[in-house]
C-alpha cells in the first residue's frame, strides 16, 4: 500500500475512534451508571444534606400542606409554623432515610418501566408506603412520640407520564446498545488506525492528542447540558436544587471526561518523548558506513 494512501486511512481510522471515545463514554454512564440503583442511591444519598435541596424539600412540603389546609385568619401564621417544622424535620435522620428510600423506589420503578417492554402507552407510578413505612420506623426508633400511629397507606403518585416515559423507553434501548459498541468500535479503529500508519510513533501520538481533546469536549458537553437542563426546567422547581442534583448524577461522567484528557496526554507525551529520546540516540552514532568492508591492516615496519 502506498505511503499516502497509508497516511490517509490512518487519519481517518484515529479521527473516528477519537470521535467515539467520548460518546461511547457517555453512553456507558448512561447505561451503566444511571441504570445501576445501588450506584444512584449513593449519588443522590449527600443531597439529603444539602442545604439547598432540604430548602426545596421544605418549601415543597409547606406549600403541599397549606394547600389542604386552606385559606384562613391565620394563614400567614400557619404557613411559618409549617415550613419552619418542615426544615427542621429536613435535619433529621428520618428525613435521611425517607429520602433514600424515596429515591429507590422511584428509581426501580423508571427502570422496571424502561425495560418492561409491554409498559408502553402506561404512565410509571410509585407507590409511597414502603418510604412512608422507613420513616415511621426511623422516628419510632428515635423515641418521637405519636410516631407509632402514623398510617401507612398505600399511595401511588405519578412520577411520569406515558408520553415521556414511551420516548425515555426507545432512548434507553440504543443506550443499552451504544454502551457495549461504541467503546469497542473506538478501541479498534485506534488500533487499526496506529497499525496501517505509515509512522506509528507519530499515529499513537495522533491518537492521544485526539482523545484529550475528546475528553475536553465531553467535560465542555456536561456543562452545556447543566444549563440545558436547568432553563427547561418549569418554574415551580428550584434551580439551586436542581443544580445540585444535575452535579451529582454527573460527578462520574465528569471524572471520566478528565481521565480521558489524562490518558490522552499521557499517551502523546510517552510517544514524542520516545521519539526525541530515538532521534537522540541516532544523532550520537560515530559516522561511517557499517556495511563497507574494513580496511586491511597494515604490516609492522621492521626495525633497524
Amino acid at each position: 500500500m502506498p505511503s499516502r494512501l497509508r497516511r490517509g486511512l490512518s487519519a481517518v481510522l484515529i479521527a473516528l475512534a477519537c470521535l467515539l471515545a467520548p460518546c461511547g463514554t457517555l453512553a456507558a454512564w448512561a447505561a451503566y451508571g444511571l441504570a445501576d440503583t445501588g450506584r444512584y442511591v449513593a449519588a443522590m444519598a449527600p443531597l439529603a444534606a444539602d442545604p439547598r435541596v432540604r430548602d426545596a424539600v421544605a418549601d415543597t412540603v409547606g406549600d403541599g400542606v397549606m394547600t389542604e389546609v386552606g385559606a384562613g385568619p391565620l394563614r400567614g401564621t400557619v404557613r411559618l409554623y409549617v415550613r419552619d417544622a418542615a426544615r427542621s424535620f429536613t435535619r433529621t435522620d428520618a428525613f435521611r432515610a425517607g429520602w433514600d428510600a424515596a429515591n429507590r423506589a422511584v428509581h426501580t420503578a423508571v427502570l422496571h418501566a424502561l425495560r418492561d417492554q409491554g409498559a408502553a402507552g402506561r404512565p410509571v407510578r410509585v407507590d409511597l408506603a414502603p418510604v412512608t413505612a422507613r420513616v415511621r420506623g426511623r422516628l419510632v426508633r428515635d423515641n418521637v412520640p405519636m410516631a407509632q400511629r402514623i398510617p401507612v397507606r398505600h399511595t401511588e403518585v405519578t412520577v411520569l407520564p406515558a408520553r415521556e416515559a414511551d420516548r425515555l423507553r426507545k432512548g434507553y434501548r440504543v443506550l443499552d446498545v451504544a454502551a457495549f459498541w461504541l467503546p469497542l468500535a473506538a478501541v479498534v479503529f485506534a488500533v487499526a488506525g496506529i497499525a496501517v500508519a505509515a509512522c506509528r510513533r507519530r499515529a499513537l501520538t495522533a491518537t492521544g492528542i485526539g482523545t484529550a481533546v475528546g475528553g475536553v469536549l465531553l467535560a465542555l458537553a456536561v456543562l452545556a447540558g447543566r444549563r440545558l437542563t436547568l432553563a427547561e426546567l418549569p418554574g415551580a422547581v428550584d434551580d439551586p436544587a436542581a443544580g445540585a442534583v444535575y452535579d451529582a448524577l454527573t460527578a462520574t461522567l465528569r471524572t471520566a471526561s478528565w481521565l480521558l484528557v489524562g490518558l490522552g496526554l499521557t499517551v502523546a507525551a510517552a510517544s514524542w518523548l520516545t521519539g526525541r529520546y530515538a532521534h537522540l540516540l541516532r544523532r550520537r552514532r560515530p559516522p561511517g558506513n557499517p556495511t563497507a568492508d574494513p580496511a586491511p591492516p597494515r604490516p609492522p615496519r621492521a626495525r633497524l
